[in-house]
């Protein structure tokens, strides 16, 4: 059984939508304090988001 997610999942969604439709981009580090989230998880949740829309080869998607 996989560990409990600290933070909910449509957090996270909502999150990295905000990100990526806000122009010019937030500071991320300024953004996950408002959301109330730490920094480097929403830095990864970006990351990943971009993976998955093939905006980045450097990870694997989900």
């Amino acid at each position: 059984m996989p560990a409990p997610r600290k933070y909910p999942l449509e957090l996270r969604e909502r999150a990295v939508r905000m990100y990526r439709t806000t122009e010019p981009k937030p500071v991320i580090r300024r953004m996950a304090e408002e959301l109330g989230v730490h920094h480097e998880a929403l830095r990864n949740w970006i990351r990943q988001a971009e993976a998955d829309a093939g905006e980045r080869g450097d990870l694997l998607t989900t």
